[in-house]
């Protein structure tokens, strides 16, 4: 789960990113590479291994950033963008990653 800050229009957007599929926010194509979320027993933490890249129409896309970010710290490893910011909010099926069970 993340959100997007539109700096022009002051709006704020919250929305789910599977791991390995593109996501749009603007001119941004985020892709989720990792997530990990902390157990129940110890403090509350997630954090995201992000793909970031700036993609306007007649340009080159633009590789903005490459790395984890972490939910309790978003400053620590930031998006550096004029029009957008990105953060993590939490990972939602990071839990049940190693009991993966279908039914």
């Amino acid at each position: 789960m993340l959100q997007g800050l539109d700096k022009v229009t002051a709006r704020i957007s919250t929305f789910e990113a599977p791991k390995d599929e593109e996501v749009r926010f603007g001119t941004l194509s985020i892709e989720v590479r990792a997530c990990h979320k902390t157990p129940p027993t110890e403090p509350p933490e997630s954090a995201a291994f992000l793909e970031i890249t700036d993609i306007r129409p007649g340009e080159a896309p633009i590789v903005l950033f490459s790395g984890w970010m972490f939910a309790s710290s978003p400053a620590l490893s930031a998006l550096e963008h004029a029009v957008y910011d990105i953060w993590v909010v939490d990972c939602m099926n990071a839990a049940n990653a190693s009991s993966d069970s279908s039914g």
